[in-house]
């Protein structure tokens, strides 16, 4: 709630915990998109977005997930699930599905074309991921990562290099592209006899 409530042009009307919540709440207050988990107490999220369907709400779903099922993906489209965000994720992350979303939904009058259909359904997805630069690999990168997100004090090079099981020149290329692409901030850390160390954190 707290990261919808720093996007312009969005406000956090409520937040429950179950499926049940959610239908009693959807009764008293209409709103035009759910946040929604698709692991929930007291049922699968698509579930109830089938039912809310079915009794007539319209919201647009953005689903906020750890599920990386395709098929659930596909059949959360036929449900008005208009966005995936899977978990974890940064606030960066919400914000520009939240921005995208709000693009699609802003767009009026009549399309001219099908190239002006097609611009206002590509506002919904977010832009294809850059090529990595030459020697870096997906499946690492990820790792490195998730090495950096779960660190709040931050880890240098050999630190990171000691986790993902990568040499230490090798975690310090992949900690500099995420420095590079803005994911990721350095700093020198002195106290230590020699040349300072830097220090990498996960840019929130």
């Amino acid at each position: 709630m707290m990261y919808v409530e720093r996007v312009p042009g969005f406000t956090a009307v409520g937040k429950v915990h179950t499926a049940a919540q959610a239908r009693r709440a959807l009764e008293r207050q209409a709103v035009d998109l759910l946040l929604l988990d698709l692991h929930l107490p007291d049922g699968h999220g698509l579930a109830l977005a089938r039912s809310l369907r079915a009794a007539g709400h319209h919201a647009d779903v953005i689903a906020v997930t750890s599920a990386r099922d395709l098929a659930i993906v596909r059949e959360g489209v036929s449900l008005g699930v208009v966005q995936y965000v899977l978990k974890p994720f940064t606030f960066a992350t919400l914000r520009d599905r939240l921005v995208r979303y709000s693009e699609f939904r802003t767009a009026a009058g009549e399309a001219s074309g099908q190239d002006e259909v097609d611009r206002a359904l590509a506002t919904l997805r977010a832009p294809a991921p850059a090529e990595l630069p030459k020697g870096l690999s997906g499946p690492t990168l990820e790792r490195v990562v998730r090495t950096l997100r779960s660190a709040p004090d931050g880890v240098t090079a050999a630190g990171a290099a000691e986790v993902v099981g990568i040499s230490r020149i090798t975690a310090r290329r992949y900690l500099e592209h995420l420095a590079g692409t803005g994911r990721a901030t350095r700093a020198p850390v002195y106290g230590q006899i020699g040349r300072p160390e830097l220090h990498y954190r996960w840019r929130e």
